[in-house]
């Protein structure tokens, strides 16, 4: 999943913010002890020679998904509007400017995730559009409130997280849907087998949702200051925590933090390459993406690269293991080659 937006601070986290604890609850979450979301800190000017190729790019990128089905890259840019499509091959060798095509979307952007048979789910204002990436056509589902995140459930349902604490549940198939409120925010969701967790950036927690008991189930602090997560094909959730300086990772079942790991100065995107068993991170506070070998159950450095500046987005080919990462500050798209051969 790819969050969208421009960060350019970092949020200070209260001392007395307390471990979330799951309960049911009508609240809408805004009598809840929260802080400022996290934010990636602004980068520094380069100053090393960059690794791969850089590809120009008009704009700042604010997100990058990789979807393995149809092997497209979609952009998605805020400045000026924008959503691309490019086949993966040619972002590596023209660039996402040369090659691919515009979508129009009508309305802002928040997150980018990837649903089934190649399509992506975008999250906005007050829908969520299900995107074929092949076709370009669009099919739009209502949110009761502004979506901040959507995923696709295993039995063709769509999750809907909203900013106003809320997960929103419809079915496609039908006129049936469920609402569970409780939290601050949700800004980011994982499905992870029959799992689904919410990330929660204004109470820095991960939080099960009990979609069976129509309830928030348990819940655990996510760092200090809590961005941006993904999944692994281990069942594993693996979240940046910003202000942390750390990668941390979960599991849901049950919801346990089972590591925590430096990574470097203001860990931001994240991206996951299943077949290296690699989880790729971008650090804005160093203009670097680093990579982490999670084989051994212990997360193992492995690479280190320079990237451009204010690396906000990335997105792993799994197939080959090609990072593609975008600048937030108009300094186009990079790619680089993670394996010899």
């Amino acid at each position: 999943m790819t969050r969208i937006g421009l960060r350019t601070t970092t949020a200070a986290m209260g001392a007395a913010l307390m471990l979330v604890t799951g309960c049911s609850s009508e609240s809408d979450g805004t009598k809840l002890q929260t802080i400022d979301p996290a934010t990636a800190v602004v980068s520094p000017a380069t100053t090393s020679s960059l690794d791969g190729v850089v590809h120009p790019y008009s704009g700042r990128i604010d997100s990058i998904t990789f979807d393995p089905v149809t092997r497209n890259v979609l952009l998605v840019s805020q400045d000026p509007p924008a959503v691309r499509i490019v086949a993966a091959d040619e972002v590596e060798s023209a660039g996402p400017a040369a090659a691919g095509r515009n979508i129009s979307i009508d309305g802002n952007i928040r997150d980018v995730s990837i649903a089934s048979d190649g399509n992506a789910l975008l999250s906005m204002d007050n829908q969520v559009v299900k995107l074929n990436l092949t076709s370009g056509e669009q099919t739009s589902f209502s949110s009761p409130d502004p979506a901040n995140s959507a995923v696709e459930l295993p039995d063709g349902r769509i999750a809907i997280g909203t900013e106003r604490g809320t997960v929103h549940v419809v079915d496609p198939s039908s006129d049936k849907s469920q609402t569970i409120s409780g939290l601050a925010s949700v800004d980011e969701l994982a499905v992870t087998g029959d799992n689904l967790s919410a990330l929660d950036h204004r109470q820095t927690s991960l939080t099960d949702i009990n979609l069976d008991e129509d309830r928030l189930g348990a819940a655990l602090r996510a760092g200090e200051g809590a961005t941006h997560l993904v999944t692994d094909h281990f069942g594993r959730i693996l979240v940046t925590d910003t202000t942390g300086d750390e990668l941390l990772v979960f599991t849901a079942d049950s919801l346990i933090l089972r590591q925590r790991f430096p990574v470097g100065d203001s860990p931001y995107a994240v991206a996951y390459d299943e077949t290296a068993d690699r989880v790729w991170v971008s650090l804005t506070g160093t203009n670097e993406v680093v990579g982490l070998d999670l084989s051994s159950g212990i997360p193992v450095e492995t690479n280190r690269f320079n990237t451009v500046r204010q690396p906000n987005s990335l997105a792993v080919d799994s197939s080959t293991g090609t990072l593609v990462v975008g600048s937030a500050t108009g300094d186009g798209v990079q790619v680089i080659p993670t394996r010899n051969g």
